[in-house]
């Protein structure tokens, strides 16, 4: 019963995607290169961050249990 309007709603939703999708703005071959060398490079230095975080967190907690 409920079936056959579901089937209905299936080509309709598949059309609204597809017109949806040439909407997309896709950037360019450089714009791509950009971003992603910013992402790795805000990565690393996110990573570098946390790693000196982390070391100076360790040398407290070992300095403290040493007393």
């Amino acid at each position: 019963m409920g079936d056959s309007a579901e089937k209905k709603a299936k080509p309709s939703f598949f059309k609204g995607v597809k017109v949806e999708f040439k909407k997309i703005i896709w950037p360019d071959r450089q714009a791509t290169i950009k971003q992603s060398i910013a992402v790795v490079a805000i990565s690393v230095a996110v990573g570098v961050l946390i790693a000196i975080l982390d070391y100076v967190a360790k040398f407290g907690v070992n300095f403290i249990t040493s007393i």
